[in-house]
């Protein structure tokens, strides 16, 4: 992924940005028009259920005033922390909101609506401007301090709850990613090699959770404004998933809990009729969607009659996806090892698995993979992700198989500085040409976009006084002898170059004019 002008850029993108068109091939065939479409629904849902559950927020915060109202000396104190927990809430939703608008204006170089959505995306599959804005321009760095904060306070806020303290630190985890052999940062499993549409419905699942942390917040201290008291006088039920965003075959799961409950009764908890023990709802999701579900709690009063608390709530089941690209080029080479990005979306690295049709695939650091081809034609990749114990295929793709381009040759020695260089039709001297270490190389020179190794098996030296073969990649004594009779201005010739590479094809490469 090339960098932005005057950032700091590694080998790695400066080699991908010079083969910018080839990458943009790339992109075509690896994420398809599906998958991006995919995207633009879950990120559309996402916007709806975030609508939602503002207006829930909206109604809760209409309770609390008017309790305040009621009685001011009792509440004040929690509606003032309410209101801190909506103002942390809004700032943290509102800075995602204007990162995310960022993004879709640097990609599409235009205007982005004040609020940002996949579906108005046109470059949907774009994956360097993500990893521009977030990694080389340091905004992720930013992004990732706001969500530290914001998860601090929550923590600090439910001190007394270990088991709200564990919720709230998966749903805004930042850790890096380790491996044995590298850390990755949140940043860059986030915005590295990842298409921009991908990267915006993650934003945006980020401020879903956000607005249901707010509503399972203000709920919790609105509570409290009765729990002292050991006589609840309101009550309200409460649905918390551990996230409304599910892959196809994976499990939704919620606790259905009650703002505030007294202790020496144990409410029994309902969804479409059928009873759950201890409030955990869990059903398997085998179809995409919103999905919406609704139920009651049945709490007896002090009063011995029992009263029914409803509640409602939805979840989001998306389409398998996976990202799949290349480091090298659009196709796969013989005989060398092809670098591959793999991740899913939602998934961490070291759940992710993939399987090689016509070769073999090896993980080396955090969605990082060296893949083979061991078949001429076309190779199928398939990404697995691991959900809930099972192996759940996500997508992946076919790739055309290559024999490596041919390399050219030069001539190899060092110059009188000890610099090493390469030769291909110019002036040496007659010393440096018979020195140690002079030899024939073939390789892609300065530019090259590949790492491959290549052998020279023979080849032909011409000079006025004849022609003289060679094997191997050095000067014989006979060619030494020939070379030692020549005079300034005098010219010999390297032909008839055979070099073979990892891949085990004879190549002839083109010739070399030295001029003594």
């Amino acid at each position: 992924m090339s960098g932005a002008k005057n950032c700091p850029e590694t080998p790695r993108q400066r080699m991908i940005g010079m083969m910018y068109l080839v990458l943009t091939a790339m992109l075509a065939l690896n994420v398809s028009s599906e998958i991006l479409k995919g995207f633009s629904m879950v990120d559309d849902s996402l916007h709806t259920t975030i609508e939602s559950a503002e207006n829930r927020n909206m109604g809760l915060y209409a309770d609390f005033q008017d309790l305040f109202d009621k009685n001011p000396a009792k509440v004040r104190e929690w509606l003032e922390k309410a209101k801190i927990a909506k103002k942390k809430s809004d700032d943290l939703f509102n800075y995602i909101e204007s990162f995310k608008v960022a993004l879709v204006r640097l990609t599409d170089a235009k205007e982005a609506n004040d609020s940002a959505y996949v579906r108005q995306i046109s470059a949907k599959d774009n994956l360097d401007k993500g990893f521009q804005y977030a990694i080389n321009e340091k905004n992720g760095k930013v992004l990732k301090q706001k969500i530290e904060d914001y998860r601090k306070y929550l923590v600090d806020l439910s001190v007394d709850n270990p088991y709200k303290q564990k919720m709230y630190q998966s749903i805004f985890a930042t850790k890096d990613v380790k491996t044995k052999d590298v850390t990755i940062s949140w940043e860059e499993s986030i915005f590295e090699m990842m298409p921009i549409s991908a990267i915006i419905t993650i934003l945006t699942k980020y401020q879903s959770d956000i607005r249901t942390t707010e509503a399972e917040v203000v709920q919790y201290l609105k509570g409290q404004t009765d729990a002292a008291d050991f006589r609840v006088n309101k009550i309200t039920a409460l649905v918390v998933p551990n996230t409304r965003y599910v892959i196809k075959g994976g499990k939704y799961s919620a606790q259905i809990v009650l703002s505030a409950v007294d202790s020496t009764k144990s409410p029994e908890y309902f969804v479409g009729g059928s009873s759950y023990k201890n409030g955990l709802y869990e059903v398997s999701c085998g179809k995409t969607g919103l999905f919406n579900y609704a139920g009651m709690i049945k709490l007896m009063g002090n009063d011995g009659l029992v009263r029914s608390y409803p509640f409602k709530s939805d979840y989001i089941v998306g389409e398998p996806s996976a990202t799949v690209s290349n480091d090298a080029l659009n196709v796969l080479y013989r005989g060398i090892d092809n670098i591959f990005s793999i991740s899913v979306p939602g998934v961490a690295s070291e759940n992710v698995s993939v399987r090689v049709s016509g070769g073999t695939a090896q993980r080396t650091s955090s969605g990082k993979y060296v893949i083979r081809a061991n078949q001429d034609g076309e190779i199928n990749i398939a990404v697995y992700a691991k959900i809930d114990g099972k192996d759940l295929p996500m997508g992946g793709g076919s790739y055309r198989v290559r024999y490596l381009p041919d390399p050219k040759s030069y001539l190899q020695y060092t110059d009188a500085g000890g610099v090493p260089r390469l030769l291909q039709d110019g002036t040496i001297s007659k010393r440096l040409l018979k020195s140690a270490g002079v030899s024939l190389i073939a390789s892609y020179g300065s530019d090259e976009l590949i790492k491959a190794n290549f052998n020279i098996v023979s080849f032909t030296m011409r000079t006025n006084e004849g022609s003289v073969d060679a094997s191997g990649p050095r000067f014989n004594s006979k060619q030494l002898g020939y070379i030692d009779r020549l005079e300034g201005g005098d010219f010999l010739i390297l032909k008839n170059i055979k070099a073979v590479g990892l891949d085990g094809k004879m190549r002839s490469l083109g010739l070399i004019q030295i001029e003594i």
